[in-house]
């Protein structure tokens, strides 16, 4: 299980489940590949609703690395993310989120 409380979040790849974390190493490597080359600017487009297909596979790729996954991007071309795109893009959304704010408690 993922621990939200450590940035943790769950993604199952090609029906095997990985643990994705945005470590410092994992972050750093994000931002160097950005085009806009600041995870601020990245942070505002998904507030915005604006992130690219590419902003999400970049945000996946770090994650799992983050979390010990040694694939590639391209790995990720014909591989199947339980729940499509848009399951993507939300779990992206919620590691960038996770990265920077703590998780609030259920009551």
């Amino acid at each position: 299980m993922a621990n939200p409380w450590a940035g943790e979040v769950a993604l199952v790849l090609d029906g095997q489940r990985h643990v994705m974390k945005l470590t410092l190493g994992a972050l750093a490597e994000l931002e160097e590949g950005l085009e806009t080359g600041s995870l601020v600017a990245l942070v505002e487009r998904f507030e915005a609703g604006e992130y690219s297909s590419r902003d999400v596979l970049a945000l996946i790729v770090a994650g799992l690395r983050g979390g010990g996954w040694q694939g590639r991007a391209s790995d990720l071309l014909v591989a199947e993310i339980e729940g499509g795109p848009l399951s993507a893009a939300r779990k992206a959304a919620e590691l960038l989120a996770r990265a920077f704010a703590l998780p609030v408690e259920s009551q």
